[in-house]
């Protein structure tokens, strides 16, 4: 596992939590996969309700909060496959 997916992690948990209601899967590309469910961040490629696609330093940006997830999407930093309530629950998790 790459160590910005280990960073996303432990940062997903942070902000997010445990509770998350639905499946979704973050793809950093070239980097890996995570997944975040009710039971929080962990590394993965599992099916997902929605996949949400970026780069790793867009990623990273939107963690920090310097890039918000909605801006980052309409930009298209960032593609949504799936639940767009679900990505947009996230998204607001993330701000």
């Amino acid at each position: 596992m790459s160590d910005v997916i280990d960073a996303a992690v432990k940062a997903l948990n942070e902000k997010i939590g445990t509770g998350f209601d639905g499946i979704a899967k973050f793809v950093i590309e070239g980097e890996g996969a995570l997944i975040v469910d009710e039971s929080g961040a962990r590394a993965g490629d599992d099916e997902a309700d929605v996949t949400l696609t970026a780069n790793a330093d867009d990623f990273q940006a939107m963690l920090e909060g310097e890039l918000n997830p909605t801006t980052a999407f309409m930009s298209g930093k960032l593609s949504v496959d799936g639940d767009m309530g679900l990505a947009m629950k996230l998204g607001s998790a993330l701000s």
